[in-house]
C-alpha cells in the first residue's frame, strides 16, 4: 500500500531503490505513510461533511459548487512545498521525472517524424503533379502559339488571294466596260469616211479628211490614261489626229475642259 501511495504522490518507485541508502528508503516510507494517513483523515472529514440526502438537489448542487470554489481559492493561495527534503530522494524523483519526460518527448518526436515523412511524400506527389501540369501548360502554350502563327499565315495568304481575285475581277470588268464603251462609240460616233466627204463635196461643202484621225474611244482613253498616269498634269495636247467635232462635243457636254492658258490642251472634267 505504501509503494502505491508513494507513486501516486509523485515519489520515485521503491522497486528501483536497490542503490539507495537505508536511511533514504526509511525516510521515504515514513513520508508516504504520513501522506496516506493525512489522505485518510481528509477523506473521513469529507464523508462526515456530506450533506443530508433530504436536501433538495438544487441546494445540494449550490453547496457543492461553493465548497469547490472555496477549495480552489485555498489551493491557489497555498505555496507549493517539497514533500521531502532528502537530496537523495529528490535526486531519484528528478531522474524518474526526467526519464518520463524523455519518454514522452521521444513519442512526440516519433509522431512528428512520421508526420514529416508523410508531408515529404505529399510534397513529392504535389511536386510531381506540378511538374506534369507545367509540362501540359507549356505544351498547350506552344500549341496555341503555333495555331496563332498558322492562322496569321493563312489569314495573310487568304487576304492576298482574295485581293488578287478582286483585282482580276476588276480588270475583267474594266475590259468589258471598255469593250462596251468602244462598241457604243463606234456605233454612234463613227469616224468620218471618204464617201461621206464625197457627198458633202458634191453639195459644195469643202471637206478634207485626215486618214490618221483617231476615234472618240481612243481620245477618251488617252485622256483617262493621262489623268491616271500624271494626275498633276492631266492635259492632253490636241493635234491633227483629233477630229474637231469630237472635241467640240466633249467640251459642249462638259466631258472635257480646255486649259485656261492653252486652248490646244484639254483634259477630262472632274466628276464628283
Amino acid at each position: 500500500m505504501a509503494e502505491v501511495n508513494s507513486n501516486q504522490a509523485g515519489f520515485p518507485s521503491l522497486a528501483s531503490g536497490a542503490d539507495w541508502s537505508e536511511a533514504a528508503q526509511t525516510e521515504l516510507l515514513n513520508d508516504c505513510e504520513e501522506q496516506f494517513a493525512q489522505l485518510e483523515k481528509l477523506q473521513n472529514e469529507i464523508i462526515l461533511c456530506e450533506p443530508d440526502f433530504c436536501e433538495e438537489p438544487q441546494e445540494q448542487s449550490v453547496n457543492r459548487l461553493m465548497a469547490t470554489e472555496a477549495e480552489l481559492k485555498q489551493w491557489l493561495a497555498m505555496e507549493p512545498k517539497l514533500l521531502s527534503t532528502n537530496p537523495e530522494v529528490l535526486l531519484h524523483a528528478g531522474k524518474e521525472e526526467m526519464l518520463k519526460l524523455c519518454t514522452e518527448l521521444e513519442m512526440i518526436v516519433s509522431c512528428y517524424e512520421a508526420k514529416r515523412d508523410k508531408l515529404r511524400e505529399t510534397q513529392k506527389c504535389e511536386q510531381k503533379w506540378l511538374e506534369e501540369r507545367q509540362q501540359v501548360l507549356t505544351a498547350a502554350t506552344d500549341h496555341v502559339e503555333r495555331l496563332k502563327m498558322e492562322k496569321e499565315k493563312l489569314s495573310g495568304h487568304s487576304v492576298l488571294q482574295d485581293t488578287k481575285v478582286k483585282i482580276q475581277k476588276m480588270k475583267h470588268y474594266q475590259e468589258r466596260l471598255m469593250e462596251s464603251l468602244g462598241d457604243v462609240l463606234e456605233s454612234h460616233f463613227p469616224l468620218p469616211r471618204e464617201d461621206a466627204a464625197a457627198s458633202k463635196k458634191k453639195k459644195g461643202i469643202p471637206q478634207n479628211i485626215n486618214e490618221d484621225l483617231i476615234s472618240l474611244n481612243e481620245i477618251l482613253e488617252l485622256m483617262m490614261n493621262k489623268v491616271l498616269e500624271t494626275p498633276h498634269d492631266p492635259y492632253v495636247t490636241i493635234d491633227d489626229t483629233f477630229w474637231p467635232p469630237y472635241i467640240e462635243m466633249l467640251l459642249r457636254y462638259n466631258i472635257a475642259v480646255r486649259h485656261p492658258e492653252n486652248n490646244f490642251r484639254i483634259r477630262l472634267e472632274t466628276f464628283c
